[in-house]
């Protein structure tokens, strides 16, 4: 059952008002519970109403109800490369701008390229195809969505390897989550409807466990409906009362350059912005011992990927130079209009943080004004 399900000819109203290109998205909380079928079922719903639709990327993983669909859409041909010695099939991107039709299907968003390709992720392919004025549906699974990477890997004990960032999410128009009952996937799982039968009970024993999925499913409602309730503006939002008091303070994330978890406190401060529905910054303060020809070559690659997916999740990036990085940034949130700080936990020794002297402690004790986030790493051992 979805959440949603507007008419074709809703979707239809946005393509014809638009110059760039519209995004629907379908979003789901696994495998399974019907995201690709609903997306061609919409193609075939359009191409009836005389829009000019296609095919730029499905994968049915062998569903035949799936594959079913796809006869009557016009698809337009896949690249196949070579990589790892194996032969891989990706979205011609070029090809799709070059038919130029007026909506594209594009599945697996979070699918990372081949790399002889233009972009390095899918979704980057998607935003090229809108930019040059065709609209997308498109879908993932809630789990691939960057800011919840951490969660949904401490819900599952499933690394996740692939990611889309929120600011994807934001720009669409329409969201659409599948929901289905926890027990009518894993009957579709057994039935061998999802993967093949030799897959499914390494399935069942993994990803596919009854809490897990019911975890994954009350992420993927409260995601869209959250994502949705941003997007009403003009609404005072009430349901979250930290927002009503507050609701212009921009979120400030601190990192280091040394720091090798700056990603999770991306990830942590990315989802904190987007339920404020406010601005955020990522600031770090270059002091005299870390200027480039002074700090180690990994940690300068560390701090330049930092830097990266910071950008890539919507931050606003921005360097300091100080002696005092607490001072540097306490000055830089108060003449920015920054309401929220969030820092990482100390990695500094507690007889060094009993005499005051972390950058943790001066933070807690200095940020008048200011809500202090503490992020804690549970897999980092304190060091002597």
């Amino acid at each position: 059952m979805a959440t949603e399900r507007p008419r074709p000819e809703d979707f239809l109203e946005l393509v014809e008002r638009s110059k760039r290109g519209r995004l629907k998205v379908f979003i789901g909380f696994a495998a399974g519970v019907g995201k690709t079928y609903r997306m061609l079922e919409e193609a075939h719903a359009l191409k009836k109403r005389g829009v000019d639709v296609v095919i730029g990327f499905v994968e049915t993983h062998g569903r035949a109800e799936t594959a079913a669909l796809l006869e009557g859409l016009e698809i337009v041909p896949t690249r196949r490369v070579q990589y790892r010695g194996l032969a891989v099939d990706e979205m011609d991107l070029d090809a799709v701008l070059a038919r130029h039709p007026q909506v594209a299907v594009v599945d697996e968003i979070a699918h990372t390229n081949a790399p002889d390709s233009r972009h390095p992720k899918r979704y980057q392919d998607v935003l090229a195809i809108l930019d040059a004025g065709i609209n997308v549906i498109c879908a993932f699974n809630v789990q691939h969505l960057e800011s919840l990477k951490d969660l949904v890997e401490r819900v599952t004990g499933v690394v996740i390897r692939e990611s889309v960032p929120d600011t994807f999410l934001k720009q669409a128009d329409q969201i659409v989550n599948l929901d289905l009952d926890v027990g009518d996937l894993l009957d579709r799982l057994r039935a061998g409807k999802i993967y093949a039968e030799d897959k499914v009970p390494w399935a069942l024993a993994h990803f596919f466990k009854e809490d897990h999925l019911l975890s994954l499913r009350e992420l993927a409602l409260r995601e869209v409906a959250e994502t949705v309730e941003r997007s009403m503006s003009g609404l005072v939002a009430t349901r979250d009362a930290e927002r009503t008091a507050r609701p212009n303070a921009r979120v400030m994330v601190c990192v280091a350059s040394s720091s090798p978890h700056a990603q999770v406190l991306l990830r942590r401060g990315s989802r904190l912005a987007g339920r404020l529905n406010t601005d955020w910054y990522v600031v770090y303060v270059e002091t005299p011992h870390e200027v480039p020809t002074l700090i180690d070559a990994e940690a300068q690659r560390r701090l330049l990927a930092t830097i990266d997916k910071a950008r890539e999740l919507g931050a606003e990036v921005k360097k300091l130079h100080s002696h005092d990085p607490v001072a540097a940034l306490l000055d830089f949130a108060r003449s920015h209009g920054v309401g929220y700080i969030m820092i990482g936990r100390s990695r500094q020794p507690w007889w060094r943080r009993m005499l005051g002297r972390s950058a943790m402690d001066r933070f807690v004790h200095e940020a008048d004004g200011f809500d202090v986030h503490i992020v804690s790493f549970p897999d980092e051992e304190l060091r002597p």
